[in-house]
């Protein structure tokens, strides 16, 4: 992705949830094999895996589901 397709988000976090992202981006640099690895990329997975899952529910309760 370059730099013209990206939005800077500026946004305040608990200390507990920026030590949590903190050791995601280790686990991820340790586990992964993707050479460097930054917040931005960390978060970017995670809220692209959490739309996939509200995707599916959503089908999956298709007619339940009320936007």
């Amino acid at each position: 992705m370059n730099d013209l397709e990206r939005v800077q988000l500026n946004v305040r976090v608990s200390k507990e949830t920026s030590e949590k992202l903190d050791e995601i981006v280790d686990y991820y640099q340790r586990n992964l094999k993707l050479g460097r690895v930054y917040k931005g990329d960390v978060l970017t997975d995670i809220i692209e895996k959490s739309y996939e899952v509200m995707n599916k529910q959503k089908k999956m309760n298709k007619g339940i589901y009320i936007k």
